[in-house]
């Protein structure tokens, strides 16, 4: 195995643990935090079809912005795994929308209406200063975004803890758009991710 691979299996387990550890008086204030900067620094999503994630094992719980997003007339979908290297179908998911558990005992839509999104909230198990995020490994999300064209919005999302320097990234690594922590809204760049306000976030993504 390369040493990148350890490297980045290393520290999938150090950064899981430090999520993981998080108090839930902390993940609440975090996640309401990232919820009110989803909904008012991206005005675009409410006019959106946007891909989200069930939370899972201590991440952001979008949940919260995926209702208020919905009320505001976004469709709203949920990733589901068809099979080890294919890419993630998305499915369109309600408040009411029937559930099943789908993989790793993830919960998943029952078979609702496949969509396309225009916009997608990537959960980042960590992330670093050049836009990268650290994922599980598998690499659903960026055998995904590859073989989408037009390339959807993408949003990564985690807690301010999990920011690394770097993850050397590889040549399949997506970088993303924007990152959103409790710590405020960054733009992505060549040159790395800059703090931007909200109010400015929202005026491009109107």
């Amino acid at each position: 195995m390369e040493i990148w691979q350890e490297w980045r299996k290393k520290k999938r387990i150090e950064l899981l643990a430090c999520r993981e550890a998080v108090t839930n008086n902390d993940r609440t204030r975090w996640s309401i935090e990232i919820s009110s900067l989803l909904k008012h620094g991206f005005p675009i999503l409410c006019k959106s079809t946007v891909g989200f994630y069930w939370s899972f094992r201590g991440e952001y719980d979008p949940q919260p912005a995926m209702s208020a997003l919905q009320t505001h007339g976004a469709v709203l979908a949920l990733p589901e795994i068809e099979g080890k290297e294919r890419p993630l179908c998305f499915r369109r998911w309600w408040k009411e929308a029937p559930m099943k558990i789908g993989a790793h005992n993830i919960p998943v839509t029952d078979n609702t209406e496949r969509v396309t999104v225009n916009a997608i909230i990537v959960p980042m198990l960590g992330f670093d200063t050049k836009g990268y995020r650290l994922g599980y490994g598998a690499g659903y999300y960026d055998r995904t975004i590859s073989r989408m064209n037009p390339r959807p919005l993408l949003i990564g999302v985690a807690f301010e803890i999990l920011r690394l320097e770097d993850i050397y990234p590889r040549p399949h690594d997506v970088a993303m758009d924007f990152i959103v922590t409790e710590a405020g809204i960054f733009q992505v760049s060549k040159q790395g991710i800059s703090r931007i306000s909200t109010d400015k976030c929202a005026l491009k993504n109107s």
